[in-house]
Protein backbone atom coordinates (compact mmCIF):
# COMPACT_ATOMS: atom_id res chain seq x y z
CA UNK A 1 0.00 0.00 0.00
CA UNK A 2 2.86 2.38 0.82
CA UNK A 3 4.48 1.72 -2.55
CA UNK A 4 1.15 2.30 -4.30
CA UNK A 5 0.54 5.59 -2.45
CA UNK A 6 4.11 6.70 -3.17
CA UNK A 7 3.71 5.97 -6.88
CA UNK A 8 0.38 7.79 -6.96
CA UNK A 9 1.82 10.86 -5.25
CA UNK A 10 4.79 10.85 -7.62
CA UNK A 11 2.50 10.67 -10.65
CA UNK A 12 0.39 13.53 -9.27
CA UNK A 13 3.53 15.62 -8.73
CA UNK A 14 4.69 14.82 -12.26
CA UNK A 15 1.33 15.90 -13.69
CA UNK A 16 1.45 19.15 -11.69
CA UNK A 17 4.98 19.83 -12.89
CA UNK A 18 3.92 19.25 -16.50
CA UNK A 19 1.01 21.65 -16.03
CA UNK A 20 3.26 24.29 -14.50
CA UNK A 21 5.83 23.88 -17.28
CA UNK A 22 3.03 24.09 -19.86
CA UNK A 23 1.70 27.30 -18.27
CA UNK A 24 5.17 28.85 -18.27
CA UNK A 25 5.74 27.91 -21.91
CA UNK A 26 2.32 29.27 -22.91
CA UNK A 27 3.05 32.52 -21.05
CA UNK A 28 6.43 32.86 -22.77
CA UNK A 29 4.89 32.21 -26.20
CA UNK A 30 2.12 34.73 -25.45
CA UNK A 31 4.66 37.37 -24.45
CA UNK A 32 6.73 36.74 -27.57
CA UNK A 33 3.67 37.01 -29.81
CA UNK A 34 2.49 40.22 -28.10
CA UNK A 35 5.97 41.74 -28.35
CA UNK A 36 6.12 40.86 -32.05
CA UNK A 37 2.68 42.38 -32.69
CA UNK A 38 3.58 45.46 -30.63
CA UNK A 39 6.79 45.91 -32.57
CA UNK A 40 4.97 45.67 -35.90
CA UNK A 41 2.42 48.25 -34.75
CA UNK A 42 4.85 50.65 -33.07
CA UNK A 43 7.69 50.40 -35.60
CA UNK A 44 6.27 53.01 -38.06
CA UNK A 45 5.63 55.45 -35.21
CA UNK A 46 9.09 54.99 -33.69
CA UNK A 47 10.75 55.28 -37.11
CA UNK A 48 8.79 58.45 -37.84
CA UNK A 49 9.72 60.07 -34.52
CA UNK A 50 13.41 59.21 -34.75
CA UNK A 51 13.74 60.20 -38.41
CA UNK A 52 12.07 63.54 -37.72
CA UNK A 53 14.82 64.44 -35.23
CA UNK A 54 17.85 63.44 -37.33
CA UNK A 55 20.30 65.88 -38.87
CA UNK A 56 21.68 65.63 -42.38
CA UNK A 57 24.99 64.28 -41.08
CA UNK A 58 23.30 61.47 -39.16
CA UNK A 59 21.79 60.12 -42.39
CA UNK A 60 25.29 59.63 -43.74
CA UNK A 61 26.23 57.31 -40.88
CA UNK A 62 24.66 53.96 -41.76
CA UNK A 63 25.87 52.35 -38.51
CA UNK A 64 23.56 54.52 -36.36
CA UNK A 65 19.87 53.99 -37.15
CA UNK A 66 17.79 54.04 -33.97
CA UNK A 67 20.08 56.36 -31.98
CA UNK A 68 21.39 59.11 -34.31
CA UNK A 69 24.78 60.61 -33.60
CA UNK A 70 23.46 64.14 -34.15
CA UNK A 71 20.04 65.78 -33.95
CA UNK A 72 18.29 68.69 -35.67
CA UNK A 73 14.95 68.74 -33.88
CA UNK A 74 14.43 72.50 -33.89
CA UNK A 75 15.42 72.96 -37.53
CA UNK A 76 13.34 70.06 -38.85
CA UNK A 77 10.17 70.96 -37.01
CA UNK A 78 10.54 74.66 -37.77
CA UNK A 79 10.67 73.94 -41.50
CA UNK A 80 7.79 71.46 -41.19
CA UNK A 81 5.65 74.04 -39.39
CA UNK A 82 6.34 76.58 -42.14
CA UNK A 83 5.65 74.13 -44.98
CA UNK A 84 2.40 72.98 -43.39
CA UNK A 85 1.42 76.57 -42.53
CA UNK A 86 0.41 74.93 -39.30
CA UNK A 87 -1.56 77.63 -37.50
CA UNK A 88 -3.61 78.47 -40.58
CA UNK A 89 -4.14 74.88 -41.70
CA UNK A 90 -5.13 73.62 -38.25
CA UNK A 91 -7.75 76.39 -38.08
CA UNK A 92 -9.05 75.34 -41.51
CA UNK A 93 -9.18 71.76 -40.28
CA UNK A 94 -11.30 72.79 -37.31
CA UNK A 95 -13.51 75.02 -39.44
CA UNK A 96 -14.22 72.56 -42.24
CA UNK A 97 -13.55 69.01 -41.11
CA UNK A 98 -14.02 68.90 -37.35
CA UNK A 99 -17.30 70.84 -37.49
CA UNK A 100 -18.50 68.54 -40.28
CA UNK A 101 -17.60 65.51 -38.18
CA UNK A 102 -19.57 66.77 -35.18
CA UNK A 103 -22.58 67.65 -37.34
CA UNK A 104 -22.44 64.15 -38.80
CA UNK A 105 -22.48 62.57 -35.33
CA UNK A 106 -25.79 64.32 -34.59
CA UNK A 107 -27.58 63.84 -37.91
CA UNK A 108 -26.56 60.18 -38.25
CA UNK A 109 -28.00 59.44 -34.82
CA UNK A 110 -31.35 60.92 -35.85
CA UNK A 111 -31.46 58.96 -39.11
CA UNK A 112 -30.41 55.73 -37.38
CA UNK A 113 -33.06 56.11 -34.66
CA UNK A 114 -35.73 56.36 -37.33
CA UNK A 115 -34.47 53.22 -39.08
CA UNK A 116 -34.14 51.26 -35.84
CA UNK A 117 -37.35 52.17 -34.04
CA UNK A 118 -40.02 52.97 -36.65
CA UNK A 119 -41.77 51.03 -39.36
CA UNK A 120 -42.62 52.94 -42.52
CA UNK A 121 -43.00 52.44 -46.24
CA UNK A 122 -39.85 52.07 -48.35
CA UNK A 123 -37.84 51.19 -45.26
CA UNK A 124 -36.34 48.15 -47.02
CA UNK A 125 -35.21 50.04 -50.14
CA UNK A 126 -33.80 52.85 -48.01
CA UNK A 127 -31.79 50.35 -45.96
CA UNK A 128 -30.47 48.90 -49.22
CA UNK A 129 -29.57 52.42 -50.36
CA UNK A 130 -27.77 52.92 -47.05
CA UNK A 131 -25.59 49.89 -47.74
CA UNK A 132 -24.88 51.20 -51.24
CA UNK A 133 -23.51 54.40 -49.72
CA UNK A 134 -21.13 52.21 -47.70
CA UNK A 135 -20.05 50.07 -50.65
CA UNK A 136 -19.63 52.84 -53.24
CA UNK A 137 -16.41 54.83 -52.67
CA UNK A 138 -16.47 58.64 -52.67
CA UNK A 139 -14.19 58.84 -55.69
CA UNK A 140 -16.96 57.37 -57.89
CA UNK A 141 -19.40 60.17 -57.04
CA UNK A 142 -16.96 63.04 -56.65
CA UNK A 143 -17.65 64.56 -60.07
CA UNK A 144 -21.47 64.72 -59.62
CA UNK A 145 -20.83 66.39 -56.27
CA UNK A 146 -18.49 68.92 -57.84
CA UNK A 147 -21.08 69.75 -60.51
CA UNK A 148 -23.82 70.05 -57.91
CA UNK A 149 -21.80 72.25 -55.56
CA UNK A 150 -20.76 74.57 -58.39
CA UNK A 151 -24.45 75.40 -58.83
CA UNK A 152 -26.19 74.19 -55.71
CA UNK A 153 -29.79 73.24 -56.26
CA UNK A 154 -32.37 71.22 -54.32
CA UNK A 155 -34.78 69.09 -56.37
CA UNK A 156 -34.09 71.28 -59.41
CA UNK A 157 -36.24 74.13 -58.07
CA UNK A 158 -33.71 76.89 -58.66
CA UNK A 159 -32.80 75.45 -62.06
CA UNK A 160 -36.47 75.49 -63.07
CA UNK A 161 -36.71 79.09 -61.86
CA UNK A 162 -33.66 79.92 -64.00
CA UNK A 163 -35.30 78.44 -67.10
CA UNK A 164 -38.45 80.47 -66.57
CA UNK A 165 -36.99 83.82 -65.57
CA UNK A 166 -33.41 83.62 -66.82
CA UNK A 167 -32.17 84.53 -63.34
CA UNK A 168 -29.71 81.98 -61.97
CA UNK A 169 -29.99 81.87 -58.19
CA UNK A 170 -27.96 78.68 -57.75
CA UNK A 171 -25.03 79.52 -55.43
CA UNK A 172 -21.50 78.27 -55.82
CA UNK A 173 -20.48 76.77 -52.46
CA UNK A 174 -16.89 75.96 -53.41
CA UNK A 175 -14.27 77.45 -51.10
CA UNK A 176 -16.87 77.69 -48.33
CA UNK A 177 -17.72 75.51 -45.38
CA UNK A 178 -21.10 74.62 -46.85
CA UNK A 179 -19.48 72.12 -49.21
CA UNK A 180 -18.51 70.17 -46.07
CA UNK A 181 -21.35 71.02 -43.72
CA UNK A 182 -24.33 70.36 -46.00
CA UNK A 183 -23.56 66.64 -46.72
CA UNK A 184 -23.01 66.06 -43.00
CA UNK A 185 -26.23 67.93 -42.18
CA UNK A 186 -28.25 65.65 -44.48
CA UNK A 187 -26.53 62.46 -43.32
CA UNK A 188 -24.63 61.80 -46.55
CA UNK A 189 -21.21 63.03 -45.49
CA UNK A 190 -17.94 61.17 -45.26
CA UNK A 191 -18.69 57.52 -44.38
CA UNK A 192 -22.08 58.47 -42.95
CA UNK A 193 -23.47 55.07 -43.93
CA UNK A 194 -21.11 53.27 -41.57
CA UNK A 195 -21.92 55.64 -38.72
CA UNK A 196 -25.66 55.23 -39.26
CA UNK A 197 -25.26 51.45 -39.30
CA UNK A 198 -23.36 51.54 -35.98
CA UNK A 199 -26.11 53.66 -34.45
CA UNK A 200 -28.81 51.33 -35.80
CA UNK A 201 -27.22 48.26 -34.24
CA UNK A 202 -27.06 50.02 -30.88
CA UNK A 203 -30.58 51.49 -30.94
CA UNK A 204 -32.04 48.05 -31.75
CA UNK A 205 -30.61 46.78 -28.47
CA UNK A 206 -32.23 49.45 -26.31
CA UNK A 207 -35.19 48.17 -24.20
CA UNK A 208 -38.45 49.07 -25.86
CA UNK A 209 -40.14 49.35 -22.45
CA UNK A 210 -38.35 52.64 -21.78
CA UNK A 211 -39.80 54.23 -24.90
CA UNK A 212 -43.24 52.76 -24.25
CA UNK A 213 -43.21 54.29 -20.76
CA UNK A 214 -42.31 57.66 -22.27
CA UNK A 215 -45.14 57.37 -24.79
CA UNK A 216 -47.59 56.57 -21.99
CA UNK A 217 -46.45 59.74 -20.24
CA UNK A 218 -47.29 61.70 -23.38
CA UNK A 219 -43.84 62.07 -24.92
CA UNK A 220 -43.66 62.26 -28.70
CA UNK A 221 -40.96 60.74 -30.92
CA UNK A 222 -38.65 63.77 -30.67
CA UNK A 223 -38.91 64.03 -26.89
CA UNK A 224 -38.49 60.26 -26.54
CA UNK A 225 -35.35 60.41 -28.65
CA UNK A 226 -33.89 63.31 -26.66
CA UNK A 227 -34.88 62.10 -23.19
CA UNK A 228 -34.54 58.31 -23.54
CA UNK A 229 -32.38 57.33 -26.53
CA UNK A 230 -29.68 60.01 -26.35
CA UNK A 231 -28.93 59.73 -22.59
CA UNK A 232 -28.67 55.94 -22.99
CA UNK A 233 -26.31 56.17 -25.97
CA UNK A 234 -23.17 57.61 -24.44
CA UNK A 235 -21.01 54.65 -25.47
CA UNK A 236 -22.09 54.60 -29.11
CA UNK A 237 -21.89 58.39 -29.39
CA UNK A 238 -18.29 58.27 -28.19
CA UNK A 239 -17.46 55.50 -30.66
CA UNK A 240 -19.04 57.31 -33.59
CA UNK A 241 -17.43 60.62 -32.58
CA UNK A 242 -13.92 59.13 -32.55
CA UNK A 243 -14.45 57.43 -35.92
CA UNK A 244 -15.96 60.53 -37.49
CA UNK A 245 -13.20 62.83 -36.20
CA UNK A 246 -10.43 60.55 -37.45
CA UNK A 247 -12.00 59.99 -40.88
CA UNK A 248 -12.64 63.68 -41.47
CA UNK A 249 -9.27 64.71 -40.08
CA UNK A 250 -7.41 62.29 -42.39
CA UNK A 251 -9.39 63.14 -45.52
CA UNK A 252 -7.61 65.21 -48.12
CA UNK A 253 -9.41 64.17 -51.32
CA UNK A 254 -12.65 66.06 -50.70
CA UNK A 255 -10.81 69.07 -49.30
CA UNK A 256 -8.57 69.30 -52.34
CA UNK A 257 -11.64 69.08 -54.61
CA UNK A 258 -13.82 71.61 -52.77
CA UNK A 259 -11.15 74.19 -51.92
CA UNK A 260 -8.65 76.13 -53.99
CA UNK A 261 -7.07 77.85 -50.97
CA UNK A 262 -7.23 77.81 -47.19
CA UNK A 263 -6.52 74.09 -47.18
CA UNK A 264 -6.77 71.94 -44.04
CA UNK A 265 -3.79 70.15 -42.57
CA UNK A 266 -4.25 66.87 -44.48
CA UNK A 267 -3.98 68.65 -47.85
CA UNK A 268 -0.83 70.53 -46.85
CA UNK A 269 0.72 67.28 -45.67
CA UNK A 270 -0.02 65.72 -49.03
CA UNK A 271 1.59 68.75 -50.74
CA UNK A 272 4.79 68.84 -48.67
CA UNK A 273 7.04 67.57 -51.48
CA UNK A 274 5.64 70.16 -53.88
CA UNK A 275 6.11 73.00 -51.37
CA UNK A 276 9.69 72.17 -50.34
CA UNK A 277 11.37 74.01 -53.27
CA UNK A 278 9.64 77.22 -52.20
CA UNK A 279 11.61 77.01 -48.96
CA UNK A 280 14.95 76.51 -50.65
CA UNK A 281 15.12 72.70 -50.63
CA UNK A 282 15.33 70.62 -53.81
CA UNK A 283 12.93 67.76 -53.12
CA UNK A 284 13.90 65.42 -55.94
CA UNK A 285 13.07 62.34 -53.91
CA UNK A 286 11.65 61.52 -50.46
CA UNK A 287 14.89 59.61 -49.83
CA UNK A 288 16.91 62.83 -49.70
CA UNK A 289 18.11 63.43 -46.10
CA UNK A 290 16.40 66.75 -45.45
CA UNK A 291 13.31 65.68 -47.35
CA UNK A 292 12.86 62.55 -45.26
CA UNK A 293 13.42 64.44 -42.00
CA UNK A 294 10.96 67.20 -42.95
CA UNK A 295 8.33 64.70 -44.12
CA UNK A 296 8.55 62.72 -40.89
CA UNK A 297 8.40 65.92 -38.84
CA UNK A 298 5.28 66.93 -40.78
CA UNK A 299 3.71 63.51 -40.20
CA UNK A 300 4.45 63.79 -36.49
CA UNK A 301 2.81 67.21 -36.34
CA UNK A 302 -0.16 65.83 -38.25
CA UNK A 303 -0.85 62.81 -36.04
CA UNK A 304 -0.19 64.57 -32.73
CA UNK A 305 -3.65 66.23 -32.27
CA UNK A 306 -5.59 63.02 -32.95
CA UNK A 307 -3.12 61.02 -30.88
CA UNK A 308 -3.65 63.32 -27.90
CA UNK A 309 -7.42 63.09 -28.26
CA UNK A 310 -7.28 59.31 -28.51
CA UNK A 311 -4.98 59.04 -25.46
CA UNK A 312 -7.49 61.05 -23.45
CA UNK A 313 -10.51 59.04 -24.65
CA UNK A 314 -8.93 55.61 -25.19
CA UNK A 315 -10.27 53.99 -21.98
CA UNK A 316 -13.86 55.02 -22.64
CA UNK A 317 -13.43 54.31 -26.36
CA UNK A 318 -12.29 50.70 -25.78
CA UNK A 319 -15.17 50.15 -23.35
CA UNK A 320 -17.62 51.59 -25.86
CA UNK A 321 -16.28 49.36 -28.64
CA UNK A 322 -16.85 46.35 -26.38
CA UNK A 323 -20.42 47.39 -25.48
CA UNK A 324 -21.44 48.42 -28.99
CA UNK A 325 -20.12 45.15 -30.38
CA UNK A 326 -17.95 46.42 -33.25
CA UNK A 327 -15.41 43.90 -34.44
CA UNK A 328 -12.87 43.74 -37.24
Amino acid sequence: MKKFSTCASNSILAIRRKKEITKVLVSIIRIIVLLAIGYVILYPLLHMLITSTRSRESFMNASRIWIPDSFAVKENYKIALEILDYSKSIWATLKYQIISALIEVVTCSIAAYGFARFKFKLKGPLIAWLFLTILIPDIMVIMPRVVNFSRLDFFGILGFFDKITGIDLRPNVFNTGFAFWLPSLFGVGLRSGILIYIYIQFFKGLPAELEEAAWVDGAGPIRTFLSIAVPSSGVVILTVTVFSLIWHYNDYLLSSMYLSADYPLAVYLNMMLERLPAFGYLALSPKEPETMAFLMAGCTLFVTPMLIIYMILQRWFIESIDRVGITG
